[in-house]
C-alpha cells in the first residue's frame, strides 16, 4: 500500500520502513541499524567513516558529512523513515564546530525530510539540552530550555531539538529522545576515557559520591527509537514531543563507576575532591585552555565538575506511557555483555 506517496507495507501493527540512519557507524546508531535490519526493515546510513559492521549487515552505505546539504538532501530521498542519531559530543571546542553539526547539520536533515517527503523524524537528542546548573531529581519533560548554557554542545544541541520540534506537522511527524548516559558495548568514547583515566591514576570522585544520575543501556536506547518511529504519526500524541530515556531507576554515579571499575579488573576510586574545588579547577582550566589556544580538552571543566558531582535523573513515565518504552535489556545483563570489553580496556 502507499501512505503518503510512501511505500509501506506491514508485519503485525508495525510498517516495513525504508529507514534511513544518519550516524548509524556510530554507537548509537549502529545498533538503531542491526535493530532495523534484525526486524525486516530496508536501512540506509548515511556517515562519513568505513564500518565493516555496515557491511557485513548488507545495508546501503551513502558517504557524506551532514554539514553538506545538498547530500544529506539526496539520502533522504524514498525513505519512510529518518533516524537522525549524527552529532558531535564534548566539553571544549569552538561554537562553530558543534552548530555547525548539531545544530546545522540537524535543520539539514529536516530540510531533506520535507523535501523528500518522508514521514517519520526521529531525532537524538540529551538531557543536557534542559540543563541550567542545579541538581535534576526525577526531573520531567515540562523543564524548560535554560537561557544560559555551560558548553557548546548542550547549546547546540537544545537548538537542534527545539527546531525538530517545531518541524512537526501534518506531513513530517517528528519526535526527540533524551538518552542519558548512553553505556554499553562498543562504546569509544565514554568508557574508554573512564577506565584509562582508572588506570594512569587520574580519576577523582567528585563531591559526596551519592549524587544519583540516570543511565541507558545502548540497545534499550536504540530499542526506544523504534517504538518511537513505530508509533510517529500526525494524530499521534508523542508527535512534536520530546521525552527522557534511560533506566527506570537511578544510581549512586560513582558506585555504577566503581562497579564498572570491579568488573574491569581495577580498584575502586578513592581519591576525591568537592564539588566547589572542582568548580574552581574547571574555571582555572578553562581560562589556561582558552587563553594560551591548548590543544585537546581541559581535564576538567565547570560543566563536567557538575557532571560529576550533581544529581542528573530522570523520570521516562512519559515514555512509558506514549511509546510504550520497558528497557528489554537489564542492567546486569549489560554489564554481562560489557564485561569482556572492560576486562579488555583495562589490559592496554
Amino acid at each position: 500500500m502507499r501512505l503518503n506517496g510512501a511505500e509501506v507495507g506491514f508485519y503485525g501493527d508495525t510498517f516495513f520502513m525504508r529507514a534511513l540512519v544518519t550516524g548509524g557507524g556510530g554507537f548509537l546508531g549502529l545498533y538503531i541499524v542491526e535493530q532495523l535490519v534484525a526486524r525486516g526493515d530496508s536501512v540506509r546510513v548515511y556517515c562519513r567513516g568505513n564500518y565493516p559492521r555496515l557491511r557485513e549487515l548488507g545495508v546501503e552505505v551513502v558517504s557524506g558529512d551532514i554539514r553538506d546539504a545538498a547530500a544529506v538532501a539526496r539520502a533522504c530521498v524514498g525513505m519512510d523513515a529518518v533516524f537522525h542519531t549524527a552529532a558531535v559530543s564534548g566539553i571544549w571546542g569552538p561554537w562553530s564546530h558543534y552548530h555547525g553539526i548539531n545544530t546545522q547539520g540537524t535543520l539539514n536533515v529536516i530540510a531533506g525530510c520535507q523535501a523528500a517527503g518522508v514521514l517519520k523524524l526521529v531525532h537524538t537528542s540529551s538531557p543536557s539540552v534542559i540543563y541550567d546548573g542545579r541538581d535534576h531529581c526525577n526531573a520531567d519533560e515540562s523543564l524548560p530550555y535554560p537561557e544560559t548554557f555551560h558548553c557548546h554542545y548542550p547549546h547546540s544541541k537544545m537548538l537542534a531539538e527545539r527546531a525538530v520540534l517545531s518541524a512537526n506537522s501534518g506531513t513530517l511527524s517528528t519526535v526527540a529522545l533524551r538518552p542519558h548516559l548512553i553505556w554499553g558495548p562498543r562504546d569509544n568514547h565514554l568508557i574508554p576515557r573512564l577506565i584509562a583515566r582508572a588506570r594512569s591514576g587520574r580519576l577523582r570522585q567528585v563531591g559526596s559520591g551519592n549524587n544519583l544520575i540516570s543511565m541507558a543501556y545502548v540497545e534499550n536506547v536504540a530499542a526506544a527509537h523504534l517504538l518511537a518511529a513505530d508509533r510517529l504519526a500526525p494524530a499521534h500524541v508523542c508527535a512534536g514531543r520530546a521525552y527522557f530515556i534511560n533506566e527506570p531507576e537511578p544510581v549512586p554515579l560513582w558506585g555504577w563507576i566503581n562497579r564498572l571499575l570491579e568488573r574491569a579488573g581495577l580498584p575502586p576510586v578513592k581519591r576525591r575532591i568537592s564539588q566547589p574545588v572542582a568548580q574552581f579547577a574547571g574555571a582555572m582550566c578553562e581560562a589556561v585552555y582558552g587563553l594560551l589556544r591548548l590543544p585537546g580538552e581541559p581535564p576538567m571543566t565547570r560543566f563536567l565538575a557538575a557532571q560529576l558531582g550533581g544529581a542528573h535523573c530522570y523520570s521516562i513515565a512519559a515514555a512509558r506511557r506514549d511509546l510504550g518504552f520497558e528497557p528489554p535489556v537489564s542492567v546486569e545483563e549489560g554489564l554481562r555483555r560489557l564485561e569482556p570489553e572492560l576486562r579488555e580496556l583495562a589490559k592496554r
